[in-house]
């Protein structure tokens, strides 16, 4: 396609070169990833990539560069290099991407999620409510990479959970060759923010809920909202909203005729009565229009509750039979690294769960309290090179609801990992719970292991499945859950089956 067409409609100047030129090799943000026939795409400020990187782009074969604002054109582009200049290249990316892949979101049924909490889960409850329901072939964009059919489409580990326009465009394109007719798509408040979800044609919009996180990224919680509130700004056809959090009025404000809302503790469309919460599962009475369906979800909690109504009320708003949907969510297999359980040949109960901000931890550990027969040992940390504030908050947390907590690493980066303890034990002390600190992860999930006894339940919460720890400049390979099961099992005898499971 011609790069002229790309950019048709869309403001732009010609700086020099032709702008008939064909592009062949994809687009990119990356320099490094450009190709032979490629467009390169010189953001600011991109880690890979930007104006100073034109040189080695080019080197590597790009046809053409897009620069934005007041750079001037690059050093090194020579006379046959079309450049061209946009207002923001941001919002340049997804419109030229979209075009070069053939617009795919328009050819698939396209959800995006944004909130705080529970964005995974609702992906990977509405991915297998349709597979289950439908037998559908369904694309998932998210956390836990890209998938589509259930087989993963591999990318560089660089990728983000809303990968970048360009990328997020191929993997539509992909999915949509491989025959998917729905996309589920994790929207992170960045993604919305820097316009990385542009041009996808969502058909339905999601909201979970708006909690303290990311404010190393905002700066204020009003930044954070606005960015989420993007979504519903023109960018998604429906939407499904959290009628139990106060942002979900302002959606439908934005969008009176056009929202559906979901709830437990408040009125909604889609409502959850009769709760029974238990260790293997829960059971409700879901509502909608007039009718009562009999539901039963096997992980424990009011938040589990609340992901699945959210998740079916996306699907059955894509125009699926609500009964089927909903006929399906006892069936829901274990989401990795969300409430993911394992029990000890002793009798301790091991809970590995993402949760890694104030109200993820504090709903986690409030199911947990709900049905924990003997003690709770906490094993947590927070991330280094974010948001600093919420470090106390979540030790308070933690030793209001555990027993026990073991402070530990979870993703330091560039940060001193004792200096991220310090902050998060000014939390747990006035509390008065015991603690014990291990800079080292491995280190902190034996200690908690070996203090268990028969009946305890041990949480390790703030990584879920992420294969790695972030250390310094490198992903060093880790897994919560695999780290429990050597450390639990060290003599297990051959041909002992695998005991983790989802509840």
């Amino acid at each position: 396609m011609k790069l002229s067409e790309l950019l048709d409609g869309h403001e732009h100047q010609v700086l020099q070169g032709d702008p008939s030129t064909a592009i062949t090799g994809g687009i990119t943000f990356d320099a490094d990833r450009s190709a032979p026939g490629s467009l390169y795409i010189a953001v600011r400020g991109h880690a890979e990539g930007g104006p100073g990187a034109v040189g080695r782009a080019l080197a590597r074969g790009a046809a053409a560069v897009l620069i934005d604002g007041e750079v001037p054109v690059p050093e090194g582009a020579g006379d046959g290099v079309c450049v061209v200049r946009v207002p923001d290249a941001r919002v340049a990316a997804p419109v030229a991407a979209s075009r070069y892949h053939g617009e795919p979101g328009r050819g698939m049924d396209l959800v995006a999620i944004t909130g705080t909490n529970g964005k995974t889960s609702v992906s990977y409850m509405a991915e297998s409510i349709l597979q289950l329901a439908e037998g559908a072939r369904v694309g998932v964009i998210g956390t836990s990479g890209s998938r589509v059919g259930g087989e993963p489409i591999p990318m560089p580990r660089s990728v983000l959970t809303t990968p970048e326009a360009p990328e997020l465009q191929y993997l539509l394109g992909r999915m949509r060759d491989r025959g998917a007719s729905s996309v589920v798509l994790e929207a992170t408040s960045m993604a919305l923010f820097t316009h990385r979800v542009d041009r996808t044609f969502v058909d339905v919009g999601v909201f979970t809920n708006l909690t303290q996180d990311h404010l190393d990224d905002h700066g204020t919680m009003d930044r954070y909202k606005q960015a989420k509130l993007r979504l519903f700004q023109g960018l998604c056809r429906r939407a499904v909203v959290n009628a139990d959090d106060p942002v979900g009025a302002e959606i439908r404000a934005l969008m009176p005729d056009a929202s559906v809302t979901y709830g437990i503790d408040t009125e909604a469309d889609y409502r959850a009565s009769d709760l029974s919460v238990g260790a293997s599962g829960s059971r409700f009475t879901l509502h909608y229009d007039g009718q009562k369906h009999p539901a039963a979800i096997p992980f424990p909690g009011r938040y589990s509750v609340s992901n699945a109504l959210a998740a079916v009320a996306a699907c059955h708003q894509l125009g699926h039979n609500l009964e089927a949907l909903v006929g399906t969510l006892d069936r829901l297999p274990p989401i990795p690294g969300r409430f993911e359980r394992y029990d000890t040949r002793d009798g301790t109960s091991v809970i590995v769960d993402y949760a890694h901000s104030p109200d993820s931890l504090e709903k986690v550990l409030t199911t947990l309290r709900g049905f924990a027969a003997a003690r709770i040992i906490t094993v947590f940390g927070c991330g280094g090179d974010r948001d600093t504030t919420k470090r106390a908050a979540m030790g308070a947390i933690a030793g209001r609801l555990s027993d026990l907590c073991v402070l530990t690493s979870d993703n330091p980066r560039t940060e001193n990992p004792e200096t991220i303890l310090d902050h998060v034990e000014a939390g747990v002390t006035p509390t008065g719970t015991p603690f014990e600190r291990f800079a080292d992860r491995r280190r902190a999930i034996r200690f908690a292991l070996a203090m268990a006894q028969p009946g305890d339940t041990v949480l390790v919460a703030g990584k879920g499945s992420e294969p790695y720890q972030s250390i310094g400049d490198e992903l060093i390979p880790f897994s919560d859950m695999a780290v429990v099961r050597e450390l639990a099992e060290p003599r297990r005898p051959p041909g002992t089956g695998d005991r983790s499971h989802g509840v």
